[in-house]
């Protein structure tokens, strides 16, 4: 399946600067217990990455799947939460790409009527839903007048690949690459479409947060959510790792190539050396079969490093 309908998954900075001007794992013995930090254990080995499944993205570079080798390694049981990074800030000082810019990309339906006046520029053309909101960051995800306190153990979200990598360097930890990242969310499970198998609502059940209803206008929330939920929700997959599938993109450490990895190492892979594009993975409360199924462990889209959204967070590995 091929679209050029990529927007709903991943928006880049430049198009809100341009708006201004104008599974699965083979044979892993499952892992050991959640460390004091709220970290997991590992154990790597073999696994196959990518997916031929004919709803892939061509353009995404999804396929073909392969055996790669991961070493060992510890990954976050949850995305960093508000109340973790705001951890970060104050010990820090830190400031956001989102706050150096003065502005961040959010959904259309979660701004009040207020700030729809006062502080949205205009939205992105071609993805109407895509608002370019002034005063929008981690700690105001609806702009200026928005709090993150009844969301503290929810995924900070407006966080750019920059970002996310200065906490891990303050956290002594690093991004995951996307083969960790994939191992991860597979849970043990070879070539599923989901970190719990390959139906999407298993025995009728929603496991995961993601657009119920017709995108981009009506989300009937019957996952129970509308935007983001807690880092710690839905059953975890069987690695104990919670919301791989949905909830916000997650940011990893490699540059993004659609064809690199076709001929590139099989031992722990890392990417291109250099690009323009960071790899991001999971998919978000926004994706939607009829848009954007890259809610898929396999699935994969392209950001740039400095941009930030109300749908991309991140977690941790070391």
């Amino acid at each position: 399946m091929e679209s050029s309908k990529k927007s709903c998954c991943a928006i880049n900075r430049q198009q809100g600067l341009q708006v201004h001007i104008e599974s699965t794992s083979i044979g892993i013995k499952k892992n050991s217990a959640p460390t004091k930090d709220g970290m997991i254990f590992l154990s790597g080995g073999k696994t196959l990455m990518g997916s031929n499944d004919k709803d892939t993205f061509s353009e995404d570079g999804e396929g073909p799947v392969r055996e790669v080798e991961i070493s060992p390694f510890f990954i976050d049981e949850g995305t960093v939460t508000n109340g973790g990074f705001r951890d970060f800030i104050e010990d820090t000082g830190y400031k956001t790409d989102a706050e150096k810019y003065g502005w961040s990309f959010v959904f259309y339906q979660f701004l009040s009527p207020e700030n729809k006046n006062k502080y949205v520029k205009q939205a992105v053309p071609g993805t109407p839903w895509w608002l370019v909101v002034e005063g929008a960051v981690w700690n105001q995800p609806e702009g200026p007048g928005s709090t993150i306190e009844s969301r503290l153990d929810h995924p900070v979200v407006h966080v750019s690949w920059n970002d996310a990598n200065e906490y891990c360097n303050w956290a002594g930890k690093r991004l995951p690459t996307e083969a960790e990242w994939e191992y991860a969310a597979r849970g043990g499970l070879v070539q599923k479409r989901y970190p719990w198998g390959d139906r999407l609502h298993p025995d009728g059940k929603h496991v995961c947060n993601i657009w119920q209803g017709k995108f981009p206008h009506t989300n009937h929330g019957r996952d129970g959510y509308i935007g983001t939920a807690p880092s710690k929700s839905f059953p975890p997959n069987h690695y104990g790792l919670f919301n791989m599938s949905g909830n916000v993109w997650e940011w990893c450490s490699d540059w993004f190539s659609a064809s690199y990895h076709i001929e590139g190492t099989r031992n722990n892979p890392q990417g291109p050396p250099n690009g323009m594009d960071k790899i991001i993975k999971g998919g978000s409360y926004l994706c939607h079969k009829s848009y954007c199924n890259r809610y898929r462990v396999s699935a994969r889209s392209a950001v740039s490093p400095d941009s930030s959204s109300g749908h991309m967070g991140f977690r941790c590995v070391k």
